[in-house]
């Protein structure tokens, strides 16, 4: 059985996840090396999962010509020039959410992709939750008719450090762009129009840094369907990821999973589980999922299911709840794009047929 051959660049939190899946549930990978700048993390990654190689220099892992795809799982602003760097070195790619915070570095980056005729995914593993997919699924087949209002509640139990906000890119880059590229996902369509209001009611530092920790987000679709999403950088209770789709032949609604399923009923009222409090574990199955359908993807000569256009449309989405955030005022996908600089090779989405 043909298997692809991986590096990982990055074994911090999310690429340590991604190789413990690659090596222990993820059929037809064999991931050949790890690298880190802190190449010690590479090597307990390395000795703890028995992967042969740890670098501290990721050239280490591109100039390996045995690799034939590679996991881009280190921070955000090394993203863009690593994806081109990879294409360069005609390795496959798979890249954590976002592709970069910009527009133009975005554009090079899959110029880059497309030239060097390789596969990107990028890491929107929401898209892989066994509810969320089935969801989406049922809107397919017209199970509730046209879709009216589209509301996604999500919210983190706790806000991340000042030192990871202050380089995050802003609420809406960060944590936000999750619930755009779910949005696009579920209803399968464009985004045009986006009205975003926030406030700092967790962490007044958070406002210092020019950012709000509690936001609210309409989007208006290609339709006239319309969105909702309420952003919340606290909840005390779990870590909570809803869904609801209003259709004009019914609703279908996703609740969050539990630690356990027992309800215990007494004189006093019901009792139930906590719900979980990381996103990892939350997530777990879906990181799982994202990861073949990488390898699959790659080994089946298949479009990846997340591509460069849904990396791209997110942060577009994101830009224009952030100009609409500080103007006050509703802001339209083509106006956000236009402020954007052109660039003599631009990235062509019409091109780009991984992005279905």
């Amino acid at each position: 059985m043909k298997e692809l051959r991986i590096g990982i660049l990055g074994a911090g939190r999310i690429g340590s996840l991604h190789a413990q899946n690659l090596v222990g549930r993820v059929s037809r990978a064999r991931v050949l090396a790890v690298a880190d700048i802190k190449e010690e993390l590479a090597r307990q990654c390395a000795r703890e999962l028995g992967i042969p190689q740890a670098f501290g220099d990721p050239l280490c892992i591109l100039e390996n010509k045995e690799i034939e795809a590679v996991f881009i799982c280190t921070s955000t602003e090394t993203h863009a020039p690593l994806i081109e760097a990879a294409a360069s070195f005609g390795k496959h790619i798979f890249c954590e959410k976002p592709i970069a915070l910009d527009l133009p570095s975005i554009d090079r980056a899959l110029h880059m992709v497309q030239k060097a005729q390789v596969k990107l995914q990028i890491g929107f593993n929401r898209r892989f939750d066994p509810n969320f997919a089935r969801i989406r699924q049922m809107i397919c087949d017209g199970v509730i008719g046209r879709p009216e209002v589209l509301r996604i509640t999500s919210r983190d139990p706790a806000p991340p450090s000042l030192d990871y906000l202050r380089v995050s890119g802003g609420i809406f880059l960060d944590m936000t762009i999750h619930d755009f590229d779910m949005a696009r996902f579920l209803l399968d369509q464009e985004v045009t129009e986006v009205f975003s209001t926030g406030s700092v009611l967790v962490d007044q530092q958070i406002g210092h840094l020019g950012d709000v920790d509690t936001a609210v987000v309409v989007l208006r679709f290609r339709s006239g369907s319309l969105g909702i999403i309420d952003n919340s950088r606290r909840a005390c209770y779990g870590y909570d990821q809803r869904v609801e789709v209003l259709g004009e032949k019914g609703l279908l609604q996703v609740e969050n999973p539990r630690i356990e399923t027992i309800l215990y009923s007494d004189r006093s009222g019901a009792h139930g589980s906590r719900m979980f409090h990381f996103f990892l574990d939350r997530y777990a199955e879906s990181f799982v999922r994202e990861a073949q359908a990488f390898v699959d993807a790659v080994l089946e000569d298949k479009p990846p299911p997340v591509g460069g256009k849904d990396g791209r449309m997110s942060v577009l989405i994101a830009q224009a709840a952030q100009q609409s955030l500080v103007e006050r005022r509703p802001v339209t996908l083509e106006e956000a794009s236009s402020r954007c600089r052109q660039f003599s090779k631009p990235y062509n989405a019409d091109l780009h047929k991984e992005a279905a």
